[in-house]
């Protein structure tokens, strides 16, 4: 079990159970509030009970986007909207306050005029996500899948199915031909029981209806999240054994909303770098890197960088990674994808192979804001095993996607530090693209003047908040061992650095990492990451002086690039992992021939905030994304033939 990061105690499980707060929907303490947002989705093909009826009325502009939008027509107490709750509305047709069936389904009158109408039983339908159109899987949407098994045109077997046949015929097959093409190699396991998982969501869905938005969904989660039904490697061939008895927290929170636990992806072993590099289930001196589907010849990033290749390929309906200095957003930006690194203590991180817990923090990747906050909602909440998750009490809400608002940037005020923009020619190109459009969807963008001085831990100001190296040296040793102790498999014989070093089965190049991170001494992790470890002071004060920054110009964000085409920029990656804030990173665009850099290469904008305000940079970056739909689908892994 994890330590507490503070004491580096021991935290004590009293049970494992499903996560709480999501149980009773509780107040946000963001700044801005959400506001409406169904415009930007369409369901269509509603119901056939009220194909004759006129168009349904528009949603009240208040309305929230998916969850409680979806549910709060709720006529039957189900909390779904079904077919149960349109026998209602049709009983009710015609009724007013001073009627019997009045009461029944008073809420049914959207439009409020004080009568029960067809129009009032369209609206209704309208809540039901049913679309009995074609269906593709290539950028399937967590809503198209659903839309699609609800309508009986696929199910969850049959998508999950899919997966499993790209990911057989893409993952490890030469598909770039071209000069320097690799194969992708973004999946380390998939799951043998996977379909049966697939065909009790299914089976759900029949008796209960869609119970969750990621019922039957099928997710690939980074190979440091235990599984307790595929082995946790690491990234590392000295743990190919490491069948943990448990699921880690976030997998727990996945599966009680149904989804499918597809495949364990891809990651530089044990999340060191950015580049990928993995030797599971290889021979002894031997490692293979992650490809990026878009340019082959090119890393995917990391250190997630199999779930960013996977997710990118659709080889998974969505993925999970972990980041401790960049590694969620670094193949994201390399990989098209939405990624979030919430706030420390937004999500537990036990069960998962640790790296540096003073950062670690793990995240969704995914190909649209909607799907990463679907993602995100199933995986917060207060874990005792994780102490730090402590500090989210009334600070999330019922849903994050009540945030997607395509008018989110309309009076917002977004900041940015010149110096974080870089020089590459790509980068440069779209962040004036961008600013643009920030300002003609009526954001205010403000170029801010950061402190260069703050106190002893700071003395440069935020300089030093960017400089301030990560914990991944000083800490592993400590926070593996807790690992070890309570997560890792009794019959891997690999139990501690040194082991792993004897085993000779990891990538060759990190033997010396290995060795120096196994000298590491309780003293210097005490000194470093301890109570008064100069590092934790350097985080905490990090964070009250880019929340200053933000306080002071009245700012909804800060946003930078998170990377270059298939590069990094100074120290852009260090500002979240450095203040434990919240960053939601999203994709801007691609380098063309004319910017000779990385042709192809993509570039993504990151957004951070206050703590715990994934909310609300969700919905920034939602109002973005519907303005310049920036992704693009590889071509090279599109639909199977």
């Amino acid at each position: 079990m994890s330590p507490d990061p503070t004491t580096g105690a021991p935290a004590v499980r009293a049970h494992r159970r499903p996560l709480t707060t999501k149980e009773q929907p509780v107040p946000t303490t963001h700044r801005r509030a959400a506001a409406g947002g169904l415009a930007a989705l369409t369901v269509t093909a509603l119901v056939l009970t009220v194909a004759a009826a006129p168009a349904a009325t528009a949603a009240p502009a208040a309305a929230p986007f998916l969850a409680p939008y979806w549910t709060e027509l709720d006529l039957t107490g189900d909390e779904q909207v079904t077919a149960d709750d349109l026998d209602v509305v049709a009983a009710a047709l015609g009724a007013t306050a001073d009627d019997a069936a009045w009461d029944d389904a008073a809420a049914a009158d959207t439009d409020r005029d004080g009568t029960i109408t067809v129009a009032d039983l369209a609206a209704v339908s309208q809540r039901m996500i049913y679309d009995d159109g074609p269906f593709e899987l290539v950028e399937a949407s967590v809503l198209d899948m659903q839309e699609a098994m609800n309508a009986g045109v696929t199910s969850s077997v049959a998508i999950t199915q899919e997966y499993l046949d790209r990911i057989a015929a893409y993952d490890t097959t030469l598909v770039d031909t071209g000069a320097g093409g690799r194969p992708l190699h973004s999946i380390i396991t998939t799951s043998d029981v996977a379909l049966e998982a697939a065909a009790r969501a299914d089976a759900a869905r029949a008796a209960d209806g869609m119970t969750s938005l990621l019922l039957g969904v099928p997710v690939a989660v980074k190979d440091n999240y235990d599984t307790k039904d595929m082995p946790t490697t690491g990234g590392c061939g000295c743990w190919d054994g490491n069948q943990t008895a448990t699921d880690a927290t976030m997998v727990e929170g996945l599966r009680a909303d149904g989804a499918v636990v597809l495949a364990k992806a891809s990651l530089d072993e044990f999340a060191f770098g950015f580049v990928s590099e993995f030797s599971s289930y290889q021979d002894a001196g031997t490692s293979t890197l992650v490809a990026s589907p878009y340019v082959t010849s090119r890393t995917a990033g990391g250190s997630s960088g199999g779930t960013g290749a996977a997710i990118a390929a659709n080889l998974a309906g969505l993925g999970f990674g972990t980041d401790t200095g960049g590694s969620i957003r670094v193949p994201s930006s390399y990989n098209q994808l939405v990624g979030v690194r919430p706030t420390v203590g937004l999500a537990s991180r036990d069960g998962i192979i640790p790296l540096a817990l003073s950062q670690d923090t793990g995240g969704p990747m995914a190909r649209s804001i909607l799907d990463a906050a679907v993602a995100l909602d199933a995986v917060v909440g207060v874990d005792p095993a994780d102490p730090v998750t402590s500090r989210q009490e009334g600070a999330v809400p019922a849903s994050y996607t009540q945030y997607l608002d395509a008018d989110a940037l309309d009076g917002a005020r977004i900041g940015y530090v010149p110096s974080m923009l870089g020089s590459n020619a790509t980068t440069l190109r779209l962040w004036t693209q961008t600013r643009a459009t920030l300002e003609s969807l009526g954001a205010t963008v403000v170029e801010v003047t950061p402190p260069t001085t703050w106190s002893p831990v700071l003395p440069n100001g935020f300089a030093s908040v960017l400089s301030e190296g990560s914990g991944s040296t000083n800490e592993f040793r400590h926070d593996l061992d807790a690992y070890v102790a309570g997560h890792l498999a009794p019959e891997v014989e690999a139990r501690s650095l040194e082991g792993i070093v004897e085993s000779g089965r990891f990538v060759p190049s990190r033997r010396s990492t290995y060795v120096s991170r196994a000298a590491i001494t309780e003293e210097t992790y005490q000194a470093w990451a301890g109570p008064e470890g100069s590092h934790t002071k350097v985080l905490a004060e990090g964070k009250q002086l880019v929340t200053a920054m933000l306080d002071d110009a009245d700012l909804d964000a800060l946003v930078y690039p998170s990377a270059n085409p298939y590069g990094t920029i100074g120290t852009n990656l260090r500002l979240s992992p450095n203040t434990g804030l919240p960053a939601v990173t999203v994709p801007i665009g691609q380098a063309t021939a004319a910017d000779a850099t990385v042709t192809g290469g993509g570039v993504n904008l990151e957004l951070l905030g206050r703590d715990f305000d994934e909310g609300p940079l969700l919905g920034l970056a939602f109002a973005l994304e519907q303005a310049t739909h920036a992704r693009t689908s590889p071509a090279l892994y599109g639909p199977l033939g």
